[in-house]
């Protein structure tokens, strides 16, 4: 029989099961180890810390209600990071269907309202002098592809290797290779004219 002890740290197989017998230490525990970077990945793509918040405790909401069909063909992980990154780009389409929807309203004159653009985004942990640059290398990953932009989250912000982010994200291997190559193309095509600017005020 399963015995459940939440004072040590279990290993993923010991983990599961005791998620999976429906200890609530163990769904503590999982929150704890995985917080932070479950918030990391939601922000980076939907740029909005109380929108990211909101996407992390949907996700872990989630793994307390599934996590008896999860199948263990790959690791925890993997399934937690592919549950943030499937909810934080439907929070990312939606946001933007809706600001699409409050152009075209504006622009036929059906409200008055003032489209304000969101906040500049600045991540946690950024020193004062990093933020204009880190606030424009954001801006130009959220210009990119869904597909791209998962793909280098996970591969340099949370330094996830091909293989990883392969069964995160459901590809094969060269087909995440090309994902980051075409990333960084079109990051450094947005981003040349910018360090350019910098470098020869």
């Amino acid at each position: 029989m399963f015995t459940f002890n939440d004072t040590v740290r279990l290993q993923e197989p010991e983990l599961i099961a005791a998620l999976k017998a429906g200890h609530e230490s163990a769904f503590r525990m999982l929150v704890e180890q995985h917080q932070d970077r479950v918030y990391t990945i939601a922000l980076v793509i939907v740029r909005h810390p109380e929108e990211a918040e909101d996407i992390a405790q949907e996700v872990f909401i989630e793994v307390y209600q599934t996590v008896h069909q999860f199948r263990e063909e790959a690791k925890l992980t993997t399934w937690l990071y592919r549950i943030t990154t499937t909810k934080a780009l439907a929070h990312h389409r939606k946001r933007k269907a809706q600001k699409r929807f409050a152009v075209l309203t504006s622009l036929f004159g059906l409200n008055n309202e003032v489209l304000h653009h969101p906040p500049d985004f600045h991540h946690p942990g950024v020193s004062l002098e990093q933020k204009e640059e880190m606030s424009t290398l954001f801006k130009a990953v959220d210009r990119l592809a869904d597909s791209q932009k998962v793909a280098f989250v996970l591969h340099y912000i949370e330094e996830q290797s091909h293989r990883e982010i392969a069964e995160v994200m459901q590809v094969s291997v060269s087909a995440v290779e090309s994902l980051l190559h075409r990333a960084k193309q079109n990051l450094r095509k947005q981003l040349g004219p910018y360090y350019k600017e910098r470098n020869n005020p």
